[in-house]
Formats: C-alpha cells, structure tokens, sequence
C-alpha cells in the first residue's frame, strides 16, 4: 500500500475518533479549548491541588486548556479570581481573562525575568506541564525527545516551586519513563502516577504529580 494512501486511512480514523470523542463533545459543549482539559479536573478531583489564592504556572500552555481550568478553580465563591495564572509557550494562544501569557521559550532569560516581573520574589504554588513533543514515528526519538520536555519541565519546577508546592507533568511511559519518575521521587516526598479517566486507553501517557520538595 502506498505511504500517502496508509497516512490517508490513518488521518481520516483519527478524524472520526475525534468527532465521536465523548470528551471532545464536552469540552466543546463547556467552552474548554481542548479535551485535555478533563485531564486536569480528574486529576485534581483525585489529588486535591487546587484552591483560590495560589500561583500558578502552565509550561507549554497553547491552546490554553489547563489555564482555563486553573482559572476556573482559582476562582472564589464571589466570582471572582483569586491568585495568578501564568502560562507559557513557543506558540501563541488566545488571551484567557486573568491569565498572564508569556510567549517564549522558559528556558530563555528573558523569559524568566518576565516571569519574575509577573510573580515578584515569590516562588510559586504549581507548576504544570501537558507538553508533548511533535510526534516523528520513530519510537526510539519521540521517547527521547519526550523525556527531555519532562526533564526541563522538573529542573523548571525545582527553581520556581515552592517548598510544599506541585508538579504535574505529562510522560509518556517506555524508555526513560522509569527513571524520571525515579529522579521525580529524589526531589519529592510524595509522587503518584496516574492516567485520567479523559487519557485514551491507546495513549501510553501517564500524569506524575509530586509535592514537596525535599
């Protein structure tokens, strides 16, 4: 079968699953830009992370789905947000009302000084991360360029958090997996690793949450 017939079949089955998608529904039915932002209540409703007052950080932010949660769950019984949101990415991304968006690599300085204009002094409550690399085929490369986005994600959140804050991060579970979750424990008391009920059962993606820094 020809190589432009096979990627044919492979998008147009991609395209269906996606329309048929009950999180997808939902997410367009709830005004979240991306299903991926059932991940992030799911796994909030397990780990009990978020409340109005904190600081948070979204790494690799665009389309801007977990901000969006994270400013819902900021938000206090007056309707009103209480903390900041701050999200980054190499990409654009629409502006969410209360959400800082810095547009940029964060391993930049220039970045980071922007970032520390946002926050002041004061390291922050959450540092999340749904990144993924763009996916070659070559299992071997996207483990090895996952593992490095899961990597810079914890060095980021090591330098920011503060001592009894969270790290969420996406990691796609293969080569390395096991080793970042075991450089993850080093610096965490406490790390779980989960996968949401809204994570495709084909996907081999499993969310590390951590807190306090050791």
């Amino acid at each position: 079968m020809p190589v432009a017939t096979k990627k044919l079949r492979s998008n147009r089955a991609w395209l269906e699953r996606h329309l048929t998608d009950r999180w997808v529904k939902l997410s367009q039915k709830e005004g979240y830009r991306a299903r991926s932002a059932y991940k992030l209540i799911q796994i909030n409703e397990k780990e009990h992370i978020f409340r109005p007052g904190l600081t948070v950080v979204d790494l690799g932010a665009a389309p801007g789905s977990w901000s969006q949660v994270a400013r819902k769950l900021l938000t206090g019984r007056d309707g009103k947000l209480s903390g900041r949101i701050v999200a980054m990415d190499i990409l654009p991304m629409d502006p969410i009302d209360g959400v800082a968006f810095l547009q940029g690599d964060f391993r930049e300085q220039s970045v980071c000084d922007e970032l520390a204009r946002i926050v002041g002094d004061d390291r922050v409550d959450v540092v999340m991360s749904d990144m993924a690399p763009n996916l070659s085929g070559i299992a071997a490369s996207d483990a090895a360029r996952s593992m490095l986005l899961c990597e810079l994600a914890l060095d980021f959140a090591l330098e920011h958090l503060k001592k009894n804050g969270f790290f969420i991060t996406k990691a796609f579970q293969g080569s390395g997996y096991s080793q970042f979750v075991e450089a993850v424990k080093r610096s965490f008391v406490k790390v779980h690793a989960l996968k949401p009920e809204a994570s495709r059962d084909s996907s081999p993606e499993q969310y590390i949450v951590a807190r306090g820094l050791k």
